[in-house]
């Protein structure tokens, strides 16, 4: 099908984008025993969080020998640089198919990846970082577009998922052509497969559309809102992340449904970041009561295309349908 399917034995070129701390070992096993590459979403790197999820994940795949060489985990670069810990507990515990590293230098990293016999996966968001990336030794690339749910790049300096795919893919061809590609951001379903491929992707990376799902770990209210809402009602800021006392670099942001909370702060940013106990409280108070009018849901523009809860096995196979019909479209 492509080289990123071939390599992981894939049904369809789909990886599943490790949300931190919704892509649970439920959901990223699921993923890897339908076809997928399923990556835990190790992201702040929590030893105690990571080791669980991943251990959830390899008992429930048990012996099936094929989808254990699809599960792998993902992680932020710039906490990793706080603790590496649970990174080096998967390295030495387990054989993971990928390890997936986003949002700061993968270089310090990446050695002890490499030589492990793990296939790393870096992700991008700027022309400027893919030779850092090849430098690094990823054997996958994944741009990501502004368009994305949770953190990516801010929308001054990030890219549109379309353009991004098409560029990257020609800078690989002309400089790393060994290199796979994923496209991801507001991809979330076969159409948009089948569009990143024909931009030249060997795949794509999906989060929100998996974030919908009755294996993610978020919560359930949480699900039901978004299968209400539309790409039209998510913004990108530092809102969230300012509330949840997340101390991310200047050069990414959070995009998530613009809810009461984020639209009284959204225009006061400034302010915030000076005096953010009131916000606060009031987020805090809503994360007690699962009120996400107050506490956050962090899925991107693909809001829209998420009008239902379906298990992972079902997704995916939606997904694939959807493919092939949109590739015969176009390749009748």
């Amino acid at each position: 099908m492509t080289r990123f399917a071939d390599q992981f034995d894939l049904a369809l070129p789909l990886a599943l984008a490790p949300m931190a701390l919704a892509s649970g070992g439920d959901l990223a096993s699921a993923c890897a025993q339908a076809g997928a590459l399923g990556l835990v979403g190790g992201g702040y790197g929590d030893l105690d969080w990571t080791s669980r999820e991943y251990q959830i994940a390899v008992d429930a795949i048990g012996d099936n020998a094929a989808a254990m060489k699809r599960l792998g985990c993902g992680f932020i670069s710039w906490k990793l640089a706080e603790n590496s810990d649970a990174l080096n507990w998967l390295i030495d515990n387990h054989r993971p198919a990928a390890i997936m590293l986003s949002f700061g230098d993968p270089r310090p990293f990446s050695k002890r990846i490499v030589e492990s016999g793990t296939t790393l996966i870096c992700q991008v968001h700027s022309l400027k970082d893919l030779p850092l990336a090849v430098e690094a030794g990823a054997k996958i690339i994944v741009a990501q577009g502004t368009e994305a749910g949770g953190h990516g790049a801010t929308q001054n300096i990030g890219r549109g998922t379309f353009s991004f795919i098409s560029e990257t893919a020609d800078w690989l061809a002309a400089e790393a052509p060994e290199i796979c590609l994923l496209g991801a951001g507001g991809i979330a379903d076969g159409r948009g497969l089948a569009a990143a491929l024909m931009l030249g992707a060997d795949g794509v990376m999906m989060g929100s559309r998996f974030w919908a799902t009755q294996e993610c770990l978020a919560h359930p209210q949480a699900k039901q809102v978004a299968t209400e809402t539309d790409g039209d009602n998510t913004a990108r800021s530092s809102v969230f992340d300012i509330l949840r006392r997340k101390n991310w670099p200047a050069s990414f942001d959070f995009r998530a449904i613009r809810n009461d909370l984020h639209r009284t702060w959204e225009d006061r940013i400034d302010l915030l970041k000076k005096d953010p106990d009131e916000g606060r409280a009031t987020y805090d108070e809503g994360v007690r009561q699962a009120d996400y009018n107050r506490a956050h849901i962090g899925i991107g523009e693909s809001a829209g295309m998420i009008s239902n809860i379906p298990s992972t096995v079902d997704l995916i196979g939606a997904i694939q349908s959807e493919m092939e019909d949109a590739l015969k479209r176009v390749q009748p």
